[in-house]
């Protein structure tokens, strides 16, 4: 089941057919337990309509009300390359501490009106020299703090700024346009598989330039993990 938001319409894919209706309000429509299941239960009330394919060519971000938050040094590559990339400022010990810490990095990455959505492009930051794209999996989670679906996203990093003193790191993080989401919202009946993979492929022209892959099975915690100490001490009522 895939859900989009356009400019006016909340619409749902689901076994190749198209719904929508007039009264669903993105922040209210997602923010459910059981999500798969509701959905599911709001689709018995209404007919599908295939002219809502013309909408699906003007999907916006889909986020409304939300936030994004992010966590860091999830993967082993990741804590050695931040490692590197602080040494010299004396912060590199930092990213092995948290990488096996009970507690994990959690931080703000961006409110609703930053983000970037479908065919939009992100930004760098005028003040840094490396910039990378990062490909991320979003976890979407209801105000209850369960997790029901999932998304694609880039954690666009200026490296060199978070490299050059940790405590930099929202600087290096979070600016307009540096988070992209979408294109939709992905909602299975079931957790997605460990064996799913994350890819990028960076092209310049007609040149593709680098393409990597990791397995999620590949991250050292949880996501339920993750979403635990998000909401341990934070509500978040959209």
């Amino acid at each position: 089941m895939h859900i989009f938001k356009t400019t006016n319409k909340v619409i749902v894919k689901h076994n190749s057919l198209l719904y929508s209706s007039p009264d669903w309000n993105w922040d209210s429509f997602i923010n459910r337990k059981t999500l798969h299941s509701e959905v599911l239960r709001d689709l018995q009330n209404i007919t599908a309509n295939p002219l809502l394919a013309h909408d699906l060519e003007n999907i916006s971000a889909p986020i409304a009300n939300q936030e994004i938050w992010a966590s860091g040094v999830t993967y082993l590559r990741s804590m050695d390359a931040r490692m590197e990339e602080s040494k010299d400022a004396g912060g590199g010990d930092f990213y092995a501490r948290v990488y096996s810490a009970e507690r994990p990095e959690i931080f703000f990455k961006s409110s609703a009106p930053r983000a970037v959505g479908p065919g939009g492009s992100v930004r760098i930051r005028k003040d840094s020299k490396w910039n990378v794209p990062e490909p991320e999996l979003v976890l979407f989670i209801c105000s209850a703090g369960t997790i029901e679906g999932y998304m694609i996203g880039n954690d666009m990093s200026s490296r060199d700024i978070e490299g050059e003193n940790p405590l930099y790191l929202p600087q290096a993080k979070s600016y307009d346009g540096a988070a992209a989401v979408g294109p939709c919202l992905y909602v299975p009946g079931t957790p997605i598989s460990p064996d799913t993979e994350i890819q990028i492929e960076i092209s310049r022209g007609d040149d593709q330039v680098f393409t990597d892959a990791i397995l999620i099975s590949r991250m050292k915690r949880t996501h339920q993990e993750l979403a635990d100490y998000l909401f341990m001490e934070m509500s978040f009522p959209a």
